[in-house]
């Protein structure tokens, strides 16, 4: 869309011209009104930037024009012009929102520098808006962090996605695992990066005023609606919407949104015509769309529209070797927030985050760090001021009411009995679930018990086990009497699937 549009208001007609040409030869685009009825027409589909208004027109008081166009746009900049030069109407009209007023007759060289000077003006607002923005994007401290080979891939397709500009990317993943910020990176690397990044949650607006924040509204589109009203599609033009949480959005505003997927237009509330959308729309959600879609409660077509890129972040548990990383760099940005001077986290304080599954994810441990940073007194952050339940979570070791202990394993849930087992028993039974894990495959037996095969083989002649992990011969219970099948069994071992 064109940023150089020029509305010229006078109803006569050598003024109207000569101003029309000499701004198209400076590289504006213009249109011409001799009157206020014609002038709100071409004001409604030229949209200029600037309009230049008589104040005596023959139809209507240039003043009363000059409300009606800040009421349907304010962000219009108003020159009037008038034969009639005064004090009051000056002070009224600048009163009114006009960026400069002047008499009749005119220099021409005079009304170029007011108009280059006024989209000077609204240039530099736009740069200082865009670096506003870029300070913000800056001082943001949580950022993407992850050496993971899953974070890679994540990396590399918010890569893919900014430098293609693609138009759809949907983001899916718990909640906590950080889709904003994968929305921000993909924006604030691509072209787009100067323009607006506006983001809306489909969950937190309700349904009858969704369609207005998105697409906005005209001027006495309902009744409290008292002026023209921009959406947050109209107001990222040339940027990104990001619309999270897209799994709650009604049902029936989906089919506005596909619309605008499709057709890459919108029209406001009470409009009569459609708005060009040039955004990135960026959609994220932690619910399963595809079941959703199965189920009735999300339109499939909407989905595959969105699902043209697809980013799935990954649980914080999926990828625990981050954690050490993420731990190190938010003692660092908190530092900074709260002007401590902490250096880093025990290996013992390490060791309980790491066991703990973080059901909030990243921004779970992020909340746990900033805890333990305005909790802890010296350098090194302990495992004093962890919660109960990070401490006790992955324990090695449980004691039940009933005196046996129970561990986890690599996956393998091992039942101790209180009165304990013997090495032997229990190297004996390691033996016998890798042999059954393996299908009687004794190389890869011994690589699920990490040594080589004839070290298996030898201990196997030793505990007198076959390849399908039984016994060759029959156990005595000490008596030279087999083990009876009900009898209590010193341990035992469950599979997890």
């Amino acid at each position: 869309m064109n940023n150089n549009r020029i509305l010229v208001v006078d109803d006569e007609k050598l003024i109207s011209w000569s101003l029309a040409a000499m701004l198209k030869k400076e590289g504006y685009q213009v249109e011409t009104a001799a009157s206020g009825k014609e002038a709100l027409q071409k004001f409604e589909c030229f949209k200029p930037i600037l309009v230049m208004l008589d104040i005596g027109l023959p139809d209507v008081d240039g003043l009363e024009l000059l409300k009606r166009f800040k009421a349907a746009n304010e962000e219009t900049s108003i020159v009037m012009m008038t034969a009639y030069a005064n004090a009051d109407s000056a002070v009224q009209a600048l009163q009114d929102g006009a960026e400069d007023f002047f008499g009749k007759p005119f220099n021409l060289g005079a009304i170029k520098h007011v108009v280059n000077r006024v989209f000077e003006k609204r240039r530099l607002k736009k740069e200082v808006d865009s670096f506003r923005r870029e300070l913000r994007k800056k001082s943001d401290h949580d950022k993407l962090i992850g050496n993971s080979p899953k974070m890679i891939d994540v990396f590399k397709m918010i890569k893919i996605c900014a430098d293609s500009d693609a138009k759809t990317v949907l983001i899916t993943g718990e909640s906590g695992t950080g889709k904003e910020l994968v929305a921000k990176a993909i924006h604030y690397h691509s072209a787009r990066a100067d323009a607006p990044f506006i983001e809306v949650n489909c969950a937190s607006i309700p349904e009858n005023l969704l369609e207005n924040e998105l697409f906005g509204h005209e001027k006495g589109a309902y009744t409290d609606a008292s002026k023209m009203h921009k959406g947050v599609f109209e107001m990222a033009e040339g940027g990104s919407v990001f619309l999270d949480e897209i799994g709650d959005m009604p049902f029936a505003m989906q089919a506005k949104i596909l619309k605008a997927v499709e057709t890459k237009r919108f029209r406001r509330l009470g409009g009569q015509e459609d708005l060009e959308a040039n955004v990135r729309i960026i959609t994220a959600t932690h619910q399963n769309l595809p079941a959703m879609v199965k189920s009735g409660k999300f339109r499939g077509d909407l989905f595959f529209r969105l699902n043209v890129m697809n980013i799935c972040l990954p649980s914080l548990r999926e990828r625990k070797d981050d954690i050490g990383t993420l731990v190190q760099y938010f003692i660092e940005t908190l530092n900074d927030e709260y002007g401590r001077n902490v250096l880093g986290a025990a290996p013992e304080t390490l060791e309980h985050l790491v066991r703990y599954e973080w059901p909030g994810n990243v921004r779970e441990l992020r909340n746990c760090i900033e805890r333990l940073v305005m909790l802890e007194q010296e350098k090194i952050l302990s495992a004093e001021h962890l919660n109960a339940e990070i401490m006790k979570s992955g324990q090695a070791e449980e004691a039940e009411p009933n005196g046996v202990i129970r561990s986890d394993l690599a996956g393998e849930h091992i039942v101790i009995p209180a009165t304990g087992i013997s090495l032997d028993e229990l190297e004996k039974l390691l033996i016998q679930l890798a042999l059954r894990k393996s299908g009687g495959n004794q190389t890869k037996a011994a690589k699920f018990l990490k040594t080589s095969r004839d070290t298996l083989r030898y201990r196997m002649k030793k505990f007198g086990i076959s390849d399908n992990g039984k016994e060759e011969e029959p156990a005595g219970n000490g008596s030279g009497a087999p083990l009876a099948d009900d009898a209590p069994r010193p341990a035992r071992f469950e599979a997890f699937d």
